[in-house]
C-alpha cells in the first residue's frame, strides 16, 4: 500500500504538507497536481516523491480502478480564484472531484483530510463557527466559497463527515506561492515592489466602520497550516469540519507593518481604489473561531503575524 497521496501537491499548502512527510523521512508519494506554473515545478523540485500525475490522468485512472490503495489522502487540490465565473467548471472541478475522492478513499480505507476554505462563511454575518448546526445557514459570496460549501453540505447531510476530516483554511501565506498569480498573498506581491519603490499598496475601505487598511483577516503561516493538517492525519478519531486560523484577526496595516520591519525599512502606505467587481464580494473581517480544533485535542500553536512574515519574507523572498 502506498503511504500517501496528495492532490494540489505542487500548490501551496499542499507541497508544504509533501515537505513536512519528507522531514518525517516519508517519500512514497503520489503527486497530483497540474503544472501549468514554473512555480509549481520549482516546488515539487525541492520535495522528494516517488510518483506524480496531472490531475486530468489521475481522475481518470481512479475511475478505471487503477489507483492503488493508500494510507491517507490529502485532498489540497482545486480551483482557488475568487473571481472564477464558471459555475460548471467548478462544480466538477471543486465539488464533484472532491466527492469523487472522498468516497475512494472511504471504499479503500483511506484517510481523507481534505480542504474547505473559509471563503464558505461569506460576509461574516453568521461569524466563524464552524459548528455543524451553522455549516448550513453559510452564504458564500462567490462561486468559489460556494463549491466548497455544497461538499461540506453534502458530507454533512450523508453523514460522511464523521469518517473524515476537513479544514477551512483562512487566509494562509508562505515559501510555495509564487505561481498563483492573482492570488499570491499581499506579502508575496509587495516585497519586491519595496525593493524596486520602497512603497506598498492595500485597498481603501468602502465601509464607514472601516478606515482605509483597518480590515482585518486571520492570516495563517503555512507551515503550521501544514502541521494541523498532518495532525489530522495521525488522529483518525478526530472527524469533521475545522477551521484551520489563528483565532486572532489582524489589519492589513498591520501585516504591511510587518512587511517592512522584515525588511528593516520604514513603512510607505499607499491606499488605492478597490475594483467595483470586487467590493460586493469583499469579506471585511475574517476571524476563527478555534474552539472546536483545540477541544479534539489539537494543540498545535500558531506563531504570531510578525515571526512568520520575518521568516517567510528574510529566508525565502528577499535571499
Amino acid at each position: 500500500m502506498r503511504q500517501f497521496i496528495v492532490t494540489g501537491g505542487a500548490g501551496l499548502i499542499g507541497s508544504n504538507i509533501v515537505r513536512e512527510l519528507n522531514a518525517r523521512g516519508v517519500s512514497d508519494i503520489l503527486i497530483v497536481d497540474h503544472l501549468n506554473h514554473p512555480g509549481k515545478q520549482a516546488n515539487l523540485n525541492s520535495v522528494q516523491y516517488t510518483a506524480y500525475l496531472d490531475r486530468t490522468d489521475f481522475r481518470a485512472a481512479l475511475r478505471a480502478g487503477q489507483i492503488a490503495p493508500a494510507s491517507g489522502l490529502f485532498h489540497l487540490g482545486a480551483c482557488s480564484s475568487t473571481m472564477e465565473t464558471s459555475e460548471t467548471y467548478l462544480d466538477d472541478n471543486n465539488t464533484g472531484y472532491t466527492r469523487e475522492l472522498c468516497e475512494w478513499a472511504l471504499a479503500h480505507n483511506t484517510r481523507f483530510v481534505y480542504a474547505s476554505s473559509a471563503a464558505t462563511y461569506g460576509d461574516g454575518a453568521l461569524g466563524y463557527d464552524d459548528d455543524d448546526a451553522v455549516t448550513p445557514k453559510l452564504k458564500p459570496l462567490n462561486l468559489y466559497g460556494w463549491s466548497k460549501q455544497k461538499f461540506d453540505l453534502w458530507a454533512l447531510q450523508t453523514g460522511v463527515l464523521g469518517k473524515i476530516a476537513g479544514l477551512k483554511y483562512f487566509n494562509v501565506f508562505g515559501p510555495g506561492e509564487d505561481h498563483k498569480g492573482d492570488m499570491r498573498s499581499v506579502i508575496n506581491k509587495s516585497v519586491k515592489l519595496i525593493q524596486e519603490t520602497g512603497r506598498l499598496s492595500l485597498f481603501k475601505s468602502h465601509r464607514p466602520d472601516y478606515g482605509d487598511g483597518q480590515q482585518d483577516r486571520d492570516f495563517v503561516y503555512v507551515k503550521d497550516a501544514a502541521q494541523v493538517t498532518l495532525w489530522l492525519y495521525d488522529h483518525p478519531e478526530a472527524n469533521g469540519l475545522f477551521n484551520c486560523g489563528t483565532g486572532h484577526a489582524r489589519t492589513w496595516v498591520d501585516l504591511a507593518h510587518a512587511i517592512f520591519a522584515a525588511m528593516n525599512r520604514e513603512p510607505a502606505i499607499d491606499f488605492i481604489e478597490m475594483p467595483p467587481a470586487l467590493r460586493d464580494k469583499y469579506q471585511y473581517h475574517t476571524e476563527a473561531e478555534m474552539k472546536k480544533l483545540r477541544v479534539s485535542g489539537c494543540s498545535i500553536p500558531f506563531r504570531p503575524l510578525e515571526e512568520s512574515v520575518s521568516d517567510y519574507v528574510r529566508n525565502y523572498l528577499v535571499r
